[in-house]
């Protein structure tokens, strides 16, 4: 057989082996395969925000104090909960949803931990992306990007939908007035809730009758959107007109500049403040004990089932972190800002969940308004019932306004590191905003209101977000572990978690073992596919768990940001394989998108004279 023996060597004069040829190649791949993980210093990226500004003549100006961070901390969490969220969890759990809430607290309270450090090591725009880039690496850094635009600008999608609701319902309120539905939902929901209640109608049941199930009293609008919608032919025109309205007036705030973002933030929250204490005082004197037994309707898995819905109420005080270029001291006033903002939210979730399932049923709460539901429910209190419409819908839109905020400084990072294209990081010369950005993310929000269902993007947001805080978390774990790493003003505070890890690990083994037989032997037995995919996240989070457990006791590791990372992993393993695909998915786009555009104009490896993977 008569083969080539040497073949001509790209890298090096003369000739070599075949051998030879393939070991450089290789090697060379191998290189390349290690720059994915280039890392950043964090005097580069402040150097590299400094030298962006100089040149083009445009920074953002600094406008915030500790006040104001935490107001927007406030902003972000009071809202997406109290007002929307709370209902479908307190239908799940019960009262005992309160426990969610804490566990819930304690999880972001970790994570928080993680977040100030970072925060001020790094004092600029960028958030998780950023950190990432210090702790992990390029490739990591741009999939904790790609996963916060669920967080920032695709959770908007919620809030909007939320906001619709409250106005709505206020707008019906008034004698004489009634907003058509076709005009207050998406298009899909009400195709679905039509064909659950025609089912019902089609086997002998009424309007009325239906109207008294509980699951299937929401669907009664949908039916109707769908029936008095406007025909185009054959498709239904059904548009969520008020969400779409809300996101543009929000864009276009938070475009015109953040001392204005700043004001209109701390005036919401005041009145966000003022209404909930009064909902609370005011509710007290109408707890029915009763309500309250048994505290524990579903057990644990009624509990864990509103996860989702719970966490999704205390997103946003990460967006806190993406205004560090924006603040007058950030290294001193972020960390604080976090901190204060989760510990008043909490507060106020646990006693507004005591009040609502003391005042009515639990399994009456799976609306989108709650609160106005609630106190509709009592003659006396129906005035509150229209304050709590009218602060829910001026409140609710600050929500929007920290997430709009945030989402174009995260995309102004990544453009600034040639990960996205140079728009993205333009400054406006009067505003000193991320202009194309900002516009970029309202379309962004307003596109998807008009066809996504709320539960969908809620669960995928709550995923996206743990996402963020595991790897934060993560992070923090690796500059401890790496001799000579960089650290914050701030320092995560040192415990030795060398025995409570594994004992923790042990404990919880041992109690599934003793109380949730069944559930623990569900997770190892499997019958058929659909029954037993939602426990693959859980079997998951057991080998993560178990992977910490040994190294905690090997490395002595530092016991918060582990517990941070464990506490959100487990939230991640309670979402449903579902919401895992199509997270999945998201993440694979997000990869096709890095390695088509982003890899090759990485700022980083411009620098470092690197050739693209594969390249």
């Amino acid at each position: 057989m008569v083969g080539p023996k040497t073949v001509k060597n790209e890298f090096s004069p003369g000739f070599v082996s075949f051998k030879q040829f393939l070991s450089l190649a290789f090697n060379q791949q191998c290189m390349q395969f290690k720059d994915l993980f280039r890392k950043k210093t964090v005097e580069q990226i402040i150097r590299q925000g400094v030298t962006d500004s100089e040149r083009d003549q445009h920074t953002l100006s600094r406008h915030l104090g500790v006040r104001d961070l935490t107001a927007f901390g406030i902003a972000a969490i009071v809202g997406a909960g109290i007002f929307s969220t709370i209902g479908k969890a307190s239908a799940m759990g019960g009262p005992a949803v309160v426990f969610l809430f804490i566990f819930t607290a304690l999880a972001c309270a970790f994570a928080a931990f993680a977040y100030a450090e970072f925060a001020s090591l790094v004092p600029v725009s960028g958030s998780a992306y950023t950190y990432s880039y210090v702790a992990f690496g390029e490739l990591f850094a741009w999939i904790i990007g790609w996963a916060l635009i669920m967080e920032y600008a695709i959770g908007n999608i919620t809030v909007a939908i939320s906001w619709s609701d409250y106005f709505t319902s206020l707008l019906n309120s008034v004698n004489g007035w009634h907003v058509p539905d076709w005009m207050t939902m998406d298009y899909f929901s009400a195709k679905s809730g039509f064909m659950e209640v025609n089912k019902l109608l089609i086997g002998g049941e009424t309007l009325e009758t239906i109207q008294l199930m509980p699951d299937f009293v929401n669907m009664i609008p949908q039916y109707l959107a769908w029936q008095t919608a406007p025909l185009i032919g054959s498709f239904h025109f059904i548009v969520d007109i008020p969400a779409i309205m809300i996101i543009i007036l929000i864009t276009a705030l938070v475009y015109r500049g953040m001392k204005e973002t700043r004001n209109a933030s701390n005036i919401l929250v005041l009145i966000k403040i003022v209404v909930v204490l009064v909902v609370i005082v005011v509710g007290a004197f109408y707890i029915n004990l009763d309500n309250w037994d048994p505290f524990v309707p579903n057990g644990v898995g009624g509990v864990l089932g509103g996860i989702s819905a719970v966490f999704f109420a205390y997103i946003g005080f990460d967006a806190i972190s993406t205004t560090a270029e924006e603040c007058k001291d950030p290294q001193r006033d972020l960390p604080r800002g976090i901190f204060y903002s989760i510990i008043i939210c909490t507060v106020l979730y646990v006693a507004i969940a005591l009040v609502i399932t003391g005042m009515v049923n639990y399994k009456e709460l799976n609306v989108g308004d709650p609160l106005s539901f609630v106190f509709s429910k009592f003659n006396s209190l129906k005035w509150l019932s229209s304050v709590i419409a009218v602060s829910a819908v001026v409140a609710t839109a600050s929500v929007l306004l920290v997430f709009q905020m945030g989402q174009p400084r995260i995309w102004l990072a990544m453009s600034r590191d040639g990960l996205l294209p140079k728009a993205f990081s333009r400054i406006h010369p009067k505003f000193k905003t991320p202009s194309f950005a900002t516009i970029v993310t309202g379309i962004m929000v307003a596109v998807p209101a008009l066809f996504l269902d709320m539960n969908i993007v809620t669960d995928l947001v709550s995923l996206g977000t743990l996402f963020a805080f595991v790897l934060v978390c993560g992070g923090v774990l690796k500059l401890e572990s790496t001799p000579g790493a960089p650290r914050g003003t701030f320092r995560t505070p040192y415990i030795n978690s060398q025995f409570i890890v594994p004992l923790l690990f042990i404990g919880g083994g041992i109690g599934m073992y003793e109380y949730y037989p069944d559930v623990l032997n569900s997770y190892f037995t499997f019958s058929d596919w659909e029954s037993y995919r939602d426990n693959i996240p859980v079997l998951i989070f057991f080998v993560v768990f178990a992977y910490f457990a040994v190294q905690a006791f090997l490395k002595k590791m530092s016991l918060i940001p582990v517990l941070g990372l464990l506490s959100c992993f487990y939230m991640m393993s309670q979402l449903g394989w579902h919401t895992w695909l199509w997270f999945t998915v998201w993440m694979a786009i997000g990869l096709v998108i890095y390695f088509l555009y982003g890899q090759s104009r990485s700022r980083l490896g411009k620098e470092e004279g690197q050739q693209p993977l594969g390249g």
